[in-house]
């Protein structure tokens, strides 16, 4: 079993090449990487023969896709008219998932509304299998949803919140956004230690074969002390951001596992992704024969 990579989006050096995103798959797979995650986050406007198009070129290509649903999704409101629209924007995000072969859908948790965190969660444990329910009618029980750790400390999402989510379902798939979980910690999840800490979390939650196969984003974040999470950086950016990506390849490659790595560089996300898998694949190397 081995990690797959990719990018979310399309890095800027395709944009000056390409005009569509029809173009991106045999991009990807032409630095030799592995998935795409295609972007809906300001709502979900694909149509259904652009996203077939899509979906048979990364077919061809050799890509997994999969597809994040609109960022305003809030599964921590409990107001009727707020759960329609969040069933709304994610039946639509699995329909075009649908139409183009993704398998997993990446959903935001949602914000606190100046309520407990525990009060949130409660609420999202409520509203999600009313989403299930609603994607399993729509017919996309197939599709996977990844809700996701968030990166400001006001939002619902740290690694225990979202684990306690996916254990509602099976088709429930933890996106562990690193840079994410760095950013709310103000830089305390970093390292290998941080590593095993935080993947032997995800299998005493989900246990090993889930565990195993979870769902990720992985860029450099610029924090601020009182917020969390500011912007996404580049690997080439200086000024110390975080989180190093070295010690969480090293830590995937001796369990084993093979989880999907997106990533989201802030407009290098092709090239960081081929970091990425190349330090990845160097830390693979190194381990023992049944590892690799």
């Amino acid at each position: 079993m081995r990690a797959l990579f990719g990018p979310a989006g399309n890095s800027e050096s395709f944009s000056k090449v390409h005009k569509s995103s029809l173009a991106a798959p045999a991009w990807i797979a032409g630095l030799g990487l592995e998935c795409y995650e295609y972007q809906c986050g300001k709502g979900v406007h694909v149509g259904e023969e652009t996203a077939r198009k899509l979906g048979e070129k990364a077919r061809q290509a050799g890509v997994i896709l999969s597809l994040h649903a609109p960022y305003f999704i809030n599964l921590a409101n409990p107001e009727r008219e707020s759960v329609k629209k969040t069933i709304g924007y994610i039946t639509a995000a699995c329909q075009a998932a649908d139409w183009m072969g993704a398998g997993r859908v990446v959903i935001h948790s949602g914000a606190l509304m100046k309520r407990s965190r525990r009060e949130a969660l409660d609420i999202a444990k409520r509203v999600l299998p009313q989403v299930l329910s609603a994607c399993e009618d729509g017919g996309y029980g197939h599709i996977a949803l990844c809700p996701e750790t968030m990166g400001k400390i006001n939002q619902l999402g740290d690694l225990d919140e979202v684990l306690e989510l996916c254990t509602l379902d099976e088709r429930l798939v933890p996106c562990i956004d690193f840079g994410h979980l760095y950013a709310r910690s103000l830089g305390e999840l970093e390292g290998t230690e941080a590593c095993v800490r935080m993947l032997d979390r995800v299998e005493q939650m989900l246990g090993r074969e889930r565990a195993a196969r979870f769902h990720s984003h992985f860029s450099r974040i610029e924090f601020t002390p009182g917020g969390g999470e500011k912007r996404h950086r580049t690997f080439a950016d200086h000024g110390g951001f975080g989180p190093d990506w070295e010690p969480l390849a090293r830590e995937v490659a001796r369990r084993g596992w093979g989880p999907t790595f997106i990533c989201e560089s802030a407009g290098t996300q092709g090239e960081d992704a081929v970091a990425m898998q190349q330090c990845y694949r160097q830390a693979l190397g190194s381990m023992p024969p049944e590892h690799q």
